[in-house]
């Protein structure tokens, strides 16, 4: 008689071999001891299953065949594959004529290749061993028969396969479907992260294009309480490929669960704030974009005048530190305004203890900035596909600067041109940046109009009462028309930086020429939609 997918598929006999052992050896001993099932199993994890008193069966002697090529084959045999991939009660004949058992679990996690590769000490041929072949042949087996298979590839699943067990004598097909999407997601990032590294290797030939087809793989960290706004859903993954500092992997110290709309501001500062890596830095943003940025001889003083650049927006705001975060700091935000999350590499026990007398607020420590992250990719999906680029890392180099005006800026008006180039960078397109003294003054983003940027960025510092007279201006692309310098002269703004490459170039030169404006072109442009 042919099984039923919808009945629950007994489990008689289950197949154990794990990279992870966290909680198998339990997991086993209540399978043989509670449920009858038959072990089998190989290497490291028979061994680690008999040392708890679990009886199993290896598979060498369950296939008559021996482990051959220092272990690179033992499960490859048609007893193992016959086994799973079985339709129950319509080759029941086949696998009677060949000995063939029926195995009704595969418990199969696989060969930490990316925690190998992660180490600055593996070398090529050591990846490479650290390939999985026979784990993933015998998780997409079971995962595609899982109409009468179940697969675990996940420890935190042995209790629902034990509970399905208890109640119903054998695994529900929501179960059963459940766990295969699970094991098949596993193999897709396995092999992506594969892919990934091979693709990168320096022994491969470096290519101009993206590959042809793109992957990436995600393991869900946790859900959120809601997306954007309260009626979408969201969760937060983590990128398996990814290294180095990020707020999926920053201790929280204190405060509420991270919302996505904390993440997303959160990572935005994060990103401001590390590029600057000389002086300590402040950085204060409200939806997704700088409000206010800072650098200064200690980190207090970098807050203060970051906060002041606009103190209405700076409420509810994140707020991104370079350098470790001391007490004095802590108190100033304490007792200066409200926000949603603190973020720095380190923290003292002496400024924890000053938050702590907000519970709410969120304190997120990363970890030390030593080594940059790595250069990657960006993407945005699109309604039907997905866009791909490379991330928008470079620096400008002092080198590349072209003095295009008749004034040249001095040296003070040079780091504040700078400055503001850094900034401007990390705010939404159309962005204008007012600095000065190594603080910004003004941030006009997001405007479908340049000159609408430059003057809301004005407005933003007579709000504040900040002094414009003197200060810089930086553009993220080229102006393409003078009206936009011409905003900038009325505003006494005394030098300008922007990447320039407009056909009125020469228009805009003469407008800053006509109003004695020091002006940089840059060459790089740098858009943020």
């Amino acid at each position: 008689m042919t099984q039923s997918s919808a009945s629950p598929a007994p489990i008689r006999r289950a197949l154990i071999s794990v990279s992870d052992k966290q909680g198998v050896a339990a997991f086993a001993k209540r399978l043989a001891d509670d449920h009858g099932v038959e072990i089998l199993s190989t290497g490291g994890t028979a061994a680690a299953l008999r040392e708890a008193g679990v009886t199993v069966t290896d598979v060498s002697a369950h296939t008559g065949a021996p482990e051959i090529m220092d272990g690179r084959v033992k499960t490859l045999h048609p007893k193992i594959h016959g086994g799973i991939l079985a339709r129950r009660g319509l080759d029941d004949a086949v696998m009677a004529d060949n000995d063939i058992a029926p195995i009704d679990l595969v418990v199969v996690n696989l060969y930490p290749f990316e925690q190998t590769i992660a180490k600055p000490e593996t070398d090529h041929a050591t990846a490479v061993e650290t390939i999985d072949i026979g784990g993933p042949a015998m998780l997409r087996a079971a995962a595609k028969n899982h109409a009468f298979v179940t697969l675990v590839v996940d420890g935190a699943d042995y209790q629902a396969v034990l509970d399905d067990l208890a109640e119903h004598g054998g695994t529900l097909e929501a179960t059963r479907k459940r766990l295969a999407a699970k094991g098949f997601a596993h193999t897709a990032g396995y092999d992506n992260a594969i892919a990934n590294y091979l693709a990168a290797d320096e022994t491969v030939e470096a290519v101009d294009t993206l590959p042809a087809r793109f992957a990436p793989a995600y393991k869900k960290v946790s859900d959120l309480r809601y997306g954007e706004n309260p009626h979408q859903r969201a969760a937060v993954y983590r990128d398996s490929s990814a290294h180095g500092v990020s707020l999926v992997d920053a201790r929280i110290c204190q405060g509420k669960a991270l919302s996505y709309n904390n993440l997303a501001d959160g990572d935005a500062a994060l990103a401001c704030v590390r590029a600057f890596d000389q002086s300590p830095a402040c950085v204060i943003v409200k939806h997704a974009n700088p409000c206010g940025v800072a650098v200064a001889p200690d980190l207090t003083t970098a807050y203060q005048r970051a906060f002041a650049t606009d103190p209405v927006s700076s409420f509810g705001g994140i707020i991104a530190f370079n350098q470790q975060l001391d007490h004095e700091t802590a108190q100033a935000i304490i007792d200066n305004q409200f926000a949603e999350v603190i973020i720095a590499p380190t923290i003292t026990e002496a400024a924890l203890d000053v938050f702590s007398a907000k519970k709410n607020l969120r304190v997120l420590v990363t970890g030390s900035w030593a080594k940059a992250n790595e250069a990657g990719l960006t993407l945005k999906p699109i309604t039907g596909g997905l866009l791909v680029q490379d991330e928008d890392t470079p620096l400008l180099d002092r080198s590349q600067l072209k003095v295009v005006s008749q004034q040249e800026p001095d040296g003070t008006q040079l780091q504040d041109l700078l400055f503001a180039w850094r900034v401007a960078k990390y705010v939404k397109s159309n962005a204008i940046v007012y600095a000065k003294n190594g603080a910004t003054v003004g941030i006009g983003a997001g405007q479908m109009s340049r000159v609408d940027s430059a003057r809301i960025a004005r407005t933003k510092a007579a709000d504040a009462g900040l002094d414009v007279v003197g200060s810089v201006m930086a553009s993220d692309a080229f102006f393409p028309f003078r009206d936009g310098i011409d905003t900038a002269a009325e505003a006494g703004v005394a030098a300008v930086i922007q990447p320039g490459g407009s056909i009125r170039d020469d228009e805009v030169i003469a407008a800053a020429d006509e109003a004695g404006i020091a002006m940089l072109f840059t060459g790089m442009r740098h858009f943020r939609h």
